[in-house]
């Protein structure tokens, strides 16, 4: 009973390290309270964008990093992730590590449920509608790199924790994703006796996404906080440096709001039907799988840190790689492709309002 107990107990931290470890909302006074509503008005100043500019889905597609990803979101994903990621304390990733019990529930979260998930309310909401039902469960099989990191920030998760995991579904990814991709829109199907669609994606294709979506901007924060530290010391890095750096994760995630509502603007606005139907299933999926993980976590005597961590990763979704897919399988116009587009737009509003969530569950939970 003893150690049941200790176990269940929330991680206590030096008093020094307490402040660094405080969600980012803790401490940015202009976007505290009110980050909903600065997501909200990021939201409707892109669809406003898309419905003004048509031809601003042309520029911004111009250049792009990967097949269906332009260079201006990369940007604001890389000046999303990279204050996060300089905040990790490196040396705090081997215990993590040692953690079987984060690590194996993440997998499976991961891996098992969250592709079964996805397909069941894909069939489920989308029997009639193919195209959509594909370009769902392709969002489901990708698993979240990115933006991840900035919900369990907010919500005051673990860095490091979020980093490892970020890292472990990374490299699951480059090696699963076609693998799944073929078992659940040919085999699993046919079993069941449903119709199937073929999927031909490169194991190069997923490996370049991820290596540029995760492996640029952790490597930049591994760099700032080696040189940071080695020439100016820790508690200069930590008490002047990451503050300055910290509140651009959230001018990067409006920023890149922005983009992404207004690269499907016009799209979005003229076929609210279609963005309903797609968004019932992806709804479904995230109450369930952030309920889900954040349950298995408390099971599991997992603290609050990383137990949100846990949530958060279990729930989000690699974007960029579904839509980079469905566009180079299906083509940009595809239904496959706008179920793939309309996922971050729904992720974001729900999964700030998860943050919110958490940071209750903390207060009402871990005392």
């Amino acid at each position: 009973m003893t150690s049941t107990a200790t176990s269940a107990r929330p991680e206590r931290l030096p008093p020094q390290e307490e402040e660094e470890e405080r969600p980012v909302i803790a401490r940015l006074s202009t976007l505290d309270r009110l980050l909903p509503l600065w997501i909200l008005l990021a939201m409707v100043v892109g669809l406003g964008l898309g419905r003004a500019v048509p031809s601003l889905n042309r520029h911004l597609s111009a250049v792009q990093v990967t097949s269906g990803t332009s260079l201006p979101i990369f940007v604001g994903l890389l000046v999303m992730m990279y204050p996060v990621l300089a905040k990790v304390r490196y040396g705090r990733v081997g215990a993590v590590v040692r953690d079987g019990r984060m690590l194996v529930a993440s997998l499976v979260l991961n891996w098992l449920v969250g592709p079964a998930v996805m397909f069941a309310l894909a069939w489920l909401l989308l029997a009639h509608e193919p195209a959509y039902r594909t370009g769902i469960i392709l969002v489901g099989l990708a698993r979240c790199i990115a933006m991840v990191l900035i919900w369990n920030d907010l919500s005051g998760g673990d860095r490091e924790a979020a980093a490892v995991l970020v890292a472990l579904n990374s490299l699951f990814q480059v090696f699963a994703f076609a693998l799944l991709g073929y078992f659940y829109l040919q085999v699993l199907p046919g079993w069941l006796g449903l119709s199937s669609v073929g999927l031909k994606v490169s194991m190069a294709t997923i490996a370049s996404t991820v290596g540029i979506f995760l492996g640029v901007p952790i490597v930049a924060g591994y760099v700032t906080r080696w040189l940071g530290e080695r020439a100016r010391g820790r508690e200069w890095y930590e008490k002047k440096l990451l503050p300055r750096l910290g509140p651009f994760a959230l001018y990067g995630l409006l920023y890149t709001v922005v983009l992404l509502f207004a690269l499907q603007g016009k799209t979005i606005t003229s076929r609210p039907g279609d963005v309903a139907k797609i968004a019932l299933p992806l709804l479904g999926y995230f109450a369930f799988m952030w309920s889900g993980a954040f349950a298995l976590g408390r099971l599991l005597h997992l603290s609050y840190r990383r137990t949100a961590t846990l949530a958060f990763t279990a729930a989000g979704n690699n974007f960029e790689l579904a839509i980079a897919v469905a566009i180079g399988v299906f083509g940009v116009t595809s239904g496959e492709a706008l179920a793939g587009v309309v996922g971050p737009l729904i992720e974001v509003p729900v999964l700030v309002s998860l943050v919110y969530v958490a940071l209750w569950a903390r207060r009402r939970f871990y005392p």
